[in-house]
């Protein structure tokens, strides 16, 4: 399943531009809601380095590790470490944990791989970290939108690029033509490690929706 051992973009980061307004920086959706998604985005980039992977124990999915190295990136290698010294937390504990700080994480990660402008104060309130390149912004979201529009299952990382997407609710909002259909046959085609990540994270999408938490 390896696939891109950390390059930037990465998975988070590409998740990061779709949630977020590729001029502005505005995000698209409640702080909450796309925190969860990151948080499930970071353990994606793990998941597809082949760094960790999922295993279901009594009925709940369980977060391993499969490499004690080093991933060469301070967001992953947080996330990695605290799997190692904790492997008997479930994926939704995991999930709830990370999305604490994995916002600022992947924002500061990108601001310093100049993906992102810091962010600006004008007179009335700060504005957020806007893309550097509104073009590099604006690709992931073309890519699963022209993955939609062709009927083209998309590559590896892109598939869960969309589950993740879809599982905030974001890409029946947000994309030209959201496909239900269409995203339940790429999703059957993710490893069923990953196809379980993103359904802890819709899963802990829906919960915050409802507790408003």
């Amino acid at each position: 399943m390896a696939e891109g051992d950390h390059t930037s973009p990465s998975l988070a980061d590409d998740l990061f531009f779709v949630m977020h307004d590729n001029g502005s920086g505005r995000p698209r959706l409640h702080v909450r809601l796309a925190s969860l998604a990151l948080a499930g985005a970071v353990l994606g980039e793990l998941m597809l380095a082949e760094r960790v992977t999922l295993d279901t124990v009594p009925g709940r999915e369980r977060l391993y590790a499969t490499f004690r190295g080093t991933t060469g990136d301070p967001v992953t290698q947080n996330v990695l470490d605290h799997v190692l010294a904790e492997p008997q937390h479930p994926v939704d504990t995991w999930l709830l944990f990370f999305a604490r700080t994995v916002y600022a994480d992947v924002t500061a990660r990108m601001i310093a791989a100049e993906l992102l402008r810091p962010p600006t104060r004008n007179l009335l309130k700060q504005q957020p970290p806007a893309p550097v390149d509104p073009n590099v912004a604006a690709w992931p979201l073309a890519r699963l939108n022209l993955a939609v529009q062709r009927r083209e299952p998309p590559v590896l990382r892109d598939r869960v690029l969309y589950g993740l997407f879809a599982a905030t609710g974001g890409a029946q909002r947000v994309m030209w033509e959201h496909d239900p259909a269409f995203a339940a046959t790429t999703h059957a085609m993710l490893p069923a490690p990953l196809q379980k990540l993103i359904v802890q994270t819709e899963v802990a999408v829906g919960q915050a929706v409802i507790s408003r938490r």
